[in-house]
């Protein structure tokens, strides 16, 4: 039951930043980790069976980080933000290596 004194525009509002984490937390921390696998396993200086391993080793590990991030943030717009903002550096390495012929 509600609260005679919590409304329901603050009842909405707390759904709405719940939802948004958990949008925050499943795909976009699922796609960022994925855009920054990729871009270890271009980027690190080992042999690329290797920079794939641990790139995806790193990614699982991230990908956990960024859930319990989303959690943890002051509001969901901001974790959404901050993901959105790692998820962009990342696909600028990827981006950066592909234009220059495949490794850095």
């Amino acid at each position: 039951m509600i609260a005679p004194a919590m409304g329901r525009a603050v009842l909405w509002r707390r759904r709405g930043d719940n939802t948004l984490r958990l949008i925050a937390a499943v795909p976009l921390g699922y796609a960022v980790a994925s855009l920054w696998a990729a871009a270890l396993a271009r980027t690190l200086p080992m042999a690329r069976s290797e920079a794939t391993v641990t790139g995806t080793l790193v990614a699982l590990l991230l990908c956990a980080l960024f859930a319990m991030y989303a959690y943890g943030a002051r509001s969901g717009w901001r974790a959404t933000w901050v993901m959105c903002l790692a998820g962009l550096v990342a696909g600028g390495i990827v981006y950066a290596s592909i234009e220059t012929a495949g490794r850095i």
